[in-house]
């Protein structure tokens, strides 16, 4: 009896934490949405002749990923770094070229983690047209990545910290191959594909790059590196061939630099002048003023600034933007993620909505299920069909099942530096037959035919079985070239001769028929316009409405109430490797096509 009285003390005291620990959530979930009403509504003021500081802090994106709000109260996710939309990134430079209040831009960018290249130089080309304003452009940093740096070319004057760092390393491809590892392990992996270039499932069969992959791989690595060489060139007025020469030596020139990266940087012309964070202060304040509160100068940052402008005007006539952003896969799925249902939803709303004049989808995909990417392609193809203009602007990767959904389209724009093509099909099917059997587990049993239990994992694969898998990605192939041929008003067998799955930059594309013009999503947005018939339009973004959870993780990301979030930072090399396991892990069970059939492109998804 004793035994159960203090078992009864121990429940009630765990069900009096439980609701201590449960009505303390509730508290500060109130707290926080009190406070969010009552002091983060309100508008910032915009300083007179301040600097606008486009301070990108964290992965530059198409779309936000869906954060749990739960998780950050708990400190679970404190530590991921933060997303910056293109969209705002756009909308702010945009805003204050025109803005009287708003004397110079400038570019603190050691907070941007990364961005793919397409997206680098579409914030150049976004400042460029700022600097049509005749505002000055100005980027300090204590330091500058490569990718940073693209961005920081385009400002009138750079400067850097005398300690800083600046090495341009152009751009690599270095998938992670697993074949050693699953051999130990005895797992198999049934690859089928058609085409010589996809590649998608190499690292499961490989221990290193196929000779298909690393030509098509260089020729594509080649373009993107061009462009970026051009841009900067340009924007620093040097000799592409010097900057090229100096950026193949800066081994031997790092020497005559005494070891110094800041005086390489500035013997290569890539700096004007170096600047202690002092005296860049000090020069900033004598520019605009000082901001009355603190030390600094006279300036508001870009979330304030966002807030401060708030939303465009509004008109009666609307071009609808739907994201396709990430891995395409089948079912609904959250923001930041492409899930066939809940892309086909939005653009059914938008099909059906009379205030939406002219549809752009904005793809930023590597592809993914083929059956997904088909749901999807029909829903643009109706949307064609009923004389509503549709335009897809290509993202950082728009390649396979990326691809494959553009093709319905009135017209398919792509930067220079886009990923695209990659047209192929591929199978992926994983067993772990040998490997139950290494540690002393087997399978047996009966079925009615002979395709029972036939993609069991604890299976291998029979031949019929084999048999069929390979006729559906004939098949798939077929249809995804076809598809192309029609589209694009060419011969199947032109289509399959700069197909089969290789990659192409947007460039290339170009050149090759695959896409129609070079261009960002500005231009994509003026193109849709002009096929509407429209002077006088509002963008708006079709997307799910947030959630309390969404508003709630928003919050809880942009205030400091839990306590100041960790400075991003990029990771370091022992980070990025494991950060690239994780990411090919966690594409792969991802992947869920009824019929294991994938349009996918691999290195879409590679960090830049």
């Amino acid at each position: 009896m004793a035994a159960i009285k203090d078992l009864l003390k121990v429940i009630w005291r765990s069900i009096k934490v439980i609701q201590s620990v449960i009505g303390t959530l509730i508290f500060l979930i109130l707290l926080i949405l009190v406070i969010n009403v009552f002091f983060l509504e309100s508008r910032p003021t915009v300083p007179n002749d301040s600097a606008l500081t486009l301070d990108i802090r964290g992965f530059v994106v198409e779309q936000k990923k869906t954060r749990d709000p739960y998780a950050t109260l708990l400190g679970v996710q404190r530590d991921l770094p933060p997303e910056v939309e293109m969209r705002d990134i756009a909308r702010v430079i945009s805003a204050a070229k025109d803005d009287d209040r708003i004397s110079t831009l400038v570019l603190r960018l050691d907070n941007m983690i990364s961005a793919g290249p397409s997206q680098l130089h579409e914030i150049g080309s976004l400042i460029h047209d700022f600097k049509e304003s005749g505002k000055p452009v100005l980027a300090y940093g204590d330091y500058y990545s490569q990718s940073q740096y693209l961005v920081a070319s385009y400002a009138d004057k750079v400067y850097m910290s005398p300690g800083g760092v600046l090495l341009l390393s152009g751009y690599g491809i270095y998938p992670t191959y697993f074949k050693a590892g699953l051999d130990m392990i005895k797992a198999k992996f049934y690859v089928f594909r058609v085409g010589e270039y996809k590649t998608a499932g190499e690292p499961f069969l490989r221990n290193e790059m196929s000779p298909e992959a690393r030509e098509a791989n260089s020729a594509l690595l080649d373009d993107l590196w061009q462009a970026y060489l051009k841009d900067v060139a340009e924007n620093r007025q040097i000799v592409i061939e010097n900057l090229e020469a100096d950026v193949e030596n800066q081994d031997l020139l790092l020497r005559e630099a005494e070891g110094s990266f800041a005086k390489l940087a500035l013997r290569m012309g890539l700096l004007d002048e170096l600047m202690t964070p002092d005296d860049w202060q000090a020069a900033m304040r004598k520019r605009v003023g000082r901001n009355g509160i603190s030390r600094g100068y006279n300036s508001i940052t870009f979330k304030k600034y966002l807030r401060a402008i708030g939303p465009g005007p509004a008109s009666a006539d609307r071009i609808a933007i739907i994201v396709v952003n990430g891995l395409i896969t089948d079912g609904e799925r959250p923001k930041g993620t492409a899930g066939g249902d809940t892309v086909a939803r939005q653009l059914r709303k938008a099909r059906k909505n009379d205030r939406i004049k002219a549809v752009v989808l904005r793809v930023d995909s590597p592809g993914g299920s083929t059956f997904a990417s088909e749901q999807i392609r029909l829903e643009v193809e109706l949307i064609r069909l009923m004389k509503k203009p549709i335009v897809v602007s290509m993202g950082v990767a728009a390649a396979s099942g990326g691809y494959w959904i553009s093709l319905a389209s009135d017209e398919i724009w792509a930067s220079a530096t886009t990923i695209t093509g990659s047209i192929g099909i591929i199978a992926i099917i994983p067993t772990f037959e040998d490997s139950l059997k290494e540690i002393g587990i087997n399978v047996d049993g009966v079925g009615t035919t002979k395709f029972s239990g036939a993609f069991s994992p604890a299976r291998g694969l029979s031949e019929p079985v084999k048999d069929i898998i390979n006729q559906s990605i004939q098949q798939g192939y077929k249809q995804f070239v076809a598809q192309v041929a029609q589209s694009r008003g060419l011969s199947f067998e032109a289509v399959d001769a700069v197909a089969r799955g290789r990659v192409w930059s947007g460039l290339a594309a170009k050149e090759l028929g695959l896409i129609d013009r070079l261009g960002g999503l500005r231009e994509a947005i003026n193109s849709a316009a002009e096929r509407a018939n429209l002077s006088e339009f509002e963008v708006v973004y079709v997307e799910d409405p947030p959630t309390f959870e969404d508003n709630l993780a928003t919050f809880l990301e942009e205030t400091s109430i839990l306590g100041a979030r960790p400075k991003p930072t990029n990771p370091g090399p022992v980070q990025t490797l494991f950060n690239k396991l994780n990411e090919d892990l966690r594409a792969l069970f991802a992947l869920n096509d009824p019929k294991n059939v994938y349009a996918l492109c691999l290195v879409c998804r590679l960090s830049w």
